[in-house]
């Protein structure tokens, strides 16, 4: 065992994470592990970085398979650098904008519906009047940004 190498119980300790986690992330190929020749799990302690993006990428809506897809373009066995670690991240950039300002949207606009007191999803008389909305299908869409028309606002809050 190399001295940088730890054992999963070792690794789930400094990465905040039970082992449980450890397993299902190495079945996802998120992180790898060898077998010392009494079999017993090892880990480089570089794969902490992998696991501490991992979990701040779900804590933002990021899922797994897109974090495979970003660490797959990261070496491993060697350090890496802050550029090629960034290269690696770069498909998340334009994700991640689109997340804020749809967290905004929901931010800016959630306040109105929950304090107006109508209770009328259909037909909102500041938001949605005569249900203007309802011809463009159901779901959220005014938050969701798939509205096709938007239904203009007077400025009035309920």
């Amino acid at each position: 065992m190399a001295t940088s190498d730890l054992t999963v119980g070792e690794m789930a300790e400094r990465a905040g994470v039970p082992v449980s986690t450890l397993h299902f992330y190495e079945a996802e190929g998120i992180i790898e592990s060898w077998r010392t020749p009494a079999n017993h799990r090892r880990f480089d302690r570089r794969e902490l970085r992998r696991v501490a993006i991992a979990r701040v990428a779900q804590s933002v809506g990021i899922t797994l398979a897109e974090v495979k897809a970003v660490l797959d373009r990261v070496p491993r066995g060697k350090a890496v650098s802050k550029e090629a670690w960034a290269k690696a991240a770069e498909p998340w950039v334009a994700e991640l904008d689109a997340r804020i300002a749809f967290l905004t949207r929901l931010r800016d606009q959630m306040g109105f519906c929950i304090g107006c007191g109508c209770l009328s999803l259909d037909n909102c008389p500041l938001y949605n009047a005569d249900d203007a909305l309802g011809k463009n299908g159901a779901g959220p869409r005014r938050w969701t940004g798939n509205d096709d028309e938007r239904v203009a606002h007077d400025g009035a809050s309920g």
